[in-house]
């Protein structure tokens, strides 16, 4: 994962386009200064966070057909364009930084994201992006790729705002951790558990709630609980998710058929009856969780929710407890 650092060069280079945007969005851009137009191949890249996966990037790469490929943050720099750059034949590579609202608002930043041929959220704090980008040109023209076959990406927290259902991170403490499965297993209503929706609309993603670093930072107990949350605000009674470990990337076709590659692994969940019980102050007792685990070099078809060459085994919950039915109590 790209991590925020000083990047003066960068900064300067980023000023020089801050003119054309009204000094409110950093755009850097390399390769060819104007944009071409190809007809891009639809796909999403759902990346598990940690260090940056190249089969992922080259895959996104190759769906833009050497067009113009755009990453945005909300904060940082753009060292994602000499590290994509160094992997893919495109047109131009470019980071468009939305750090607020007023940024999220100009349509000239709306019109660098209409120009890509492929999109890529950076990780960070998903939280900016749904406070900032919500009901403005730049969440229209993310919906608007989607629809046109733009292939689109996102690592951790861009991750985070690909699926249906997003853990939006909103309360999480600046000084303090993120949201523990721990916390959210003894109380599915603390106040960090808060889970949005119609963020972004991807068809083969509807009904699907996603979560990077997944067995690295033992996500899984927290995973359950925003399932949970979703069956008891009904907006779905049987709502999936899809969990992604570090260094690991779920690739998807339109089709449904998703590649796993990297070095670990993916969990694709999915609810098979309501919570017994999801109420505030209350631990979480939720039973009968179906669980696919996909291992690097497999694939899983998210139209069917099937797979072949997999683990599958079932949890529940019991008074905030996670119980497993593999063979040694493994939850991952």
């Amino acid at each position: 994962m790209r991590r925020f650092k000083a990047n003066y060069p960068a900064i300067l280079l980023g000023l020089v386009f801050l003119i054309n945007l009204r000094a409110i969005a950093q755009y850097s851009r390399s390769g060819h200064p104007a944009d071409i137009h190809t007809t891009p191949v639809a796909g999403y890249a759902l990346l598990g966070g940690g260090s940056d996966l190249d089969p992922a990037f080259k895959w996104l790469c190759d769906h833009a057909l050497g067009g113009d490929f755009l990453v945005l943050r909300a904060r940082g720099d753009d060292d994602y364009n000499s590290y994509i750059n160094g992997l893919c034949h495109t047109n131009s590579v470019a980071t468009l930084i939305i750090s607020d609202a007023t940024a999220a608002k100009d349509e000239k930043t709306a019109a660098i994201i209409r120009n890509a041929e492929a999109i890529f959220i950076a990780g960070g704090d998903q939280s900016r992006y749904i406070k900032n980008w919500t009901e403005t040109p730049v969440q229209r023209e993310l919906r608007d790729a989607i629809v046109r076959g733009i292939p689109m990406g996102g690592t951790s927290a861009g991750l985070a705002v690909l699926g249906a259902y997003v853990y939006s991170a909103e309360n999480d403490h600046p000084d303090g951790p993120n949201l523990s499965s721990g916390k959210a297993l003894a109380d599915p209503y603390a106040d960090q558990v808060i889970v949005r929706r119609d963020f972004l609309d991807i068809p083969i993603l509807r009904n699907v709630i996603t979560d990077s670093h997944f067995k690295a930072r033992d996500r899984m107990g927290r995973t359950l609980a925003f399932l949970a949350r979703i069956v008891q605000a009904g907006w779905s009674a049987k709502p999936r998710a899809i969990g992604v470990d570090e260094k690991t990337a779920v690739l998807v076709n339109t089709d449904g058929i998703a590649s796993v590659v990297g070095t670990s692994a993916a969990y694709f969940l999915s609810v098979n009856e309501a919570p017994k019980v999801c109420l505030p102050g209350k631990a979480l007792s939720f039973h009968n969780i179906s669980v696919y685990k996909v291992l690097a070099g497999q694939q899983f078809n998210l139209s069917t929710w099937q797979a072949s060459g997999h683990v599958a085994y079932s949890l529940s919950v019991e008074d905030g407890v996670i119980r497993s039915t593999q063979a040694d109590g493994e939850i991952y």
